[in-house]
């Protein structure tokens, strides 16, 4: 299989066929990445479009540092593209702040939930708190970091992981049970 650098020399060298091979190689990636920010396929083509042109556009551009380097760059366009089109297209990504509670840092165990039915959970998310959750989890980004990205609060951004956890730990019981019937 051909490097991340391998591709990246020739792209820069002009090779007729490099960017169909950047666009193959992280094509089905990219897309699962956008379909955890926005569950509606069609929004997600129009996403990948805008990300592809922009990673295209800039990639002479980027500073190669090692194997896996393109990949997270590639990530992190993806993400940008996919925050961009949530803060146009939907309304209220944003809930007030909750009152202080005891917080319940109970992590629900996913380990026997197939990833597509947990994607598909992740997706049934109210915007916010999807948004939100995959920032925090996937991302790894601070409840700071997600305010400044979002425009929202640090207590709002914590508030919606905290209801995002509880909501899915809710539907993970619900599966569990319809499994075991």
């Amino acid at each position: 299989m051909e490097t991340e650098q391998q591709l990246l020399n020739a792209i820069v060298s002009g090779e007729s066929q490099a960017m169909r091979r950047l666009y193959d190689r992280f094509s089905g990636y990219t897309t699962a990445i956008a379909l955890r920010y926005i569950p509606d396929y069609d929004a997600v083509r129009d996403v990948l479009q805008d990300s592809f042109v922009s990673i295209l556009t800039n990639v002479r551009q980027f500073d190669f540092r090692g194997e896996g380097t393109l990949k997270a760059w590639v990530a992190r366009i993806v993400v940008n593209h996919a925050i961009d089109w949530i803060k146009e297209h939907e309304r209220n990504i944003t809930i007030s702040d909750m009152p202080k509670e005891v917080v319940d840092d109970d992590v629900p165990d996913v380990d026997d939930v197939p990833p597509d039915i947990l994607d598909a959970m992740i997706g049934q998310l109210p915007v916010g708190y999807r948004t939100v959750l995959n920032l925090y989890v996937f991302e790894q980004l601070s409840h700071k970091d997600i305010a400044k990205r979002l425009g929202i609060k640090e207590s709002s951004s914590a508030s919606q992981f905290f209801h995002a956890k509880k909501l899915l730990a809710e539907m993970i019981r619900k599966y569990r049970y319809s499994q075991a019937i």
